[in-house]
């Protein structure tokens, strides 16, 4: 596991050493799990704030035992994908003194982020509105999967079942058969992205105000942002969206097609990309000006025989050669790559989007980087994601003042979990 990295991946380069961070000395506090939840608080995360995660003592987030789990160090690949630059905290909820501990890191956070199941920070007395009393300048993020209030507060939810009642899956696959998910959670991620910029603007507000708020952001909500323009095409029209395979119901041609030695796709978006395809790439400017392709819809209308011309025509050559010729034309285009092809990808490498970065048991692990370029204030270098509860008694020492006492007496009284953590060094 992991036997390549070194000699696939270049190792990350540090951010300049005294450029500040866009979120520097903003402390966000995340009872969230899985994946919504914490992947907005890795944005902020890599954004400089400093995040501290509280999980359950011994099992932590259940996201961490997504396979494939590393044997050396008991968590899987997306949990590292979602939780790098986080400190984790190990508190029993359960007990008055996790309870207790939770309430004073809350009342020295700028955010709070929590995705429980609508009722459990309620009575845990860690809601909003208790909350808010000691902390008015809170922002307070919920993430829920049909929201707080109303008739669906209570459901669960997870990626495929928003993708599935948002009608998203319907507009995916082939017409011959069943509505197919997309097996990246793309709702998720979605809704970890507006969270993430739900609290970047209640901070803004805050800047001018003063005063905190509660935030919520919902997976079912997101999903059906993420159906994209179908959804005012169908209020327009009254038509459901049909399912088109790869091709588009919008532009044409646009698909995979294959070349003499591997498949690629073409999007041509708008006429002028079609006639440079037509006259420069393949050297047909009879079809270029012909009035039956004159259109996006003439063209979708005669699809059939335009993907016939277009077939024969690519299946002539290798990829390089028409990637050459539509790179100079101005066609958009690209390989249909594997996960794999793609992270190894010369894009993604001058891109700098996968590295290597030092880990204290393994040596290096993988990172995905943010799409996110700051000239001013550069996204934080990325740490691994923690092992539970590995910060609890430095970030109880260093942000709550608790001595190594204090904190063993926190401990016996059952605030870190049945069994007490090792005694370490901490600030008296």
């Amino acid at each position: 596991m992991l036997q390549n990295l070194e000699a696939d991946f270049p190792a990350h380069s540090p951010r300049p050493a005294q450029a500040p961070h866009a979120l520097e000395g903003m402390r966000v506090i995340d009872f969230s799990h899985f994946i919504a939840g914490p992947f907005a608080t890795m944005i902020l995360a890599d954004m400089g704030a400093e995040v501290i995660k509280i999980e359950a003592p011994q099992r932590g987030d259940d996201f961490r035992q997504y396979p494939p789990v590393h044997p050396d160090i008991g968590q899987g690949a997306p949990f590292l994908w979602s939780n790098r630059n986080k400190r984790s905290v190990a508190l029993d909820l359960k007990s008055a003194e996790g309870l207790r501990i939770a309430r004073e890191l809350i009342a020295t956070a700028d955010v709070v982020v929590e995705n429980f199941s609508t009722g459990v920070m309620e009575r845990l007395g860690l809601d909003y509105a208790s909350c808010r009393h000691g902390n008015p300048a809170l922002v307070y993020c919920s993430v829920s999967a049909y929201g707080r209030e109303g008739a669906f507060a209570d459901r669960l939810g997870f990626d495929p079942i928003a993708q599935a009642e948002s009608g998203f899956m319907s507009m995916n696959g082939y017409p011959d058969r069943e509505g197919v998910r997309a097996l990246s959670p793309v709702m998720d991620i979605g809704t970890a992205m507006m969270a993430a910029n739900a609290i970047l603007g209640a901070l803004l507000a805050r800047a001018r105000t003063g005063q905190g708020q509660a935030v919520e952001v919902a997976l079912f909500d997101s999903a059906v942002l993420m159906t994209g323009y179908a959804t005012l095409q169908h209020v327009f029209s009254g038509e459901e969206p049909r399912r088109h395979g790869n091709t588009s119901p919008d532009t044409c041609p646009s698909g995979a097609f294959r070349a003499r030695d591997r498949s690629f796709y073409i999007n041509c978006g708008s006429n002028k990309i079609f006639q440079r395809l037509m006259a420069q790439v393949l050297e047909r400017p009879d079809l270029a000006e012909h009035p039956d392709y004159a259109s996006g819809a003439a063209r979708s209308a005669r699809r059939e025989e335009l993907f016939a011309i277009l077939d024969e025509a690519f299946a002539k050559e290798p990829w390089t050669h028409w990637q050459a010729r539509m790179r100079v034309a101005g066609v958009p285009c690209g390989l249909v790559r594997t996960v794999g092809e793609a992270v190894r990808s010369p894009e993604a490498r001058e891109r700098k989007l996968l590295t290597r970065i030092p880990h204290d048991r393994l040596g290096w692990v993988p990172n995905l980087a943010l799409p996110i370029r700051y000239s001013a204030t550069p996204l934080a270098d990325p740490v691994p994601a923690p092992t539970v509860g590995q910060h609890t008694r430095e970030v109880l020492g260093a942000v709550l003042g608790y001595g190594a006492d204090r904190l063993d007496a926190c401990a016996a009284a059952g605030a870190f979990g049945p069994a007490p953590l090792a005694r370490e060094a901490a600030p008296s």
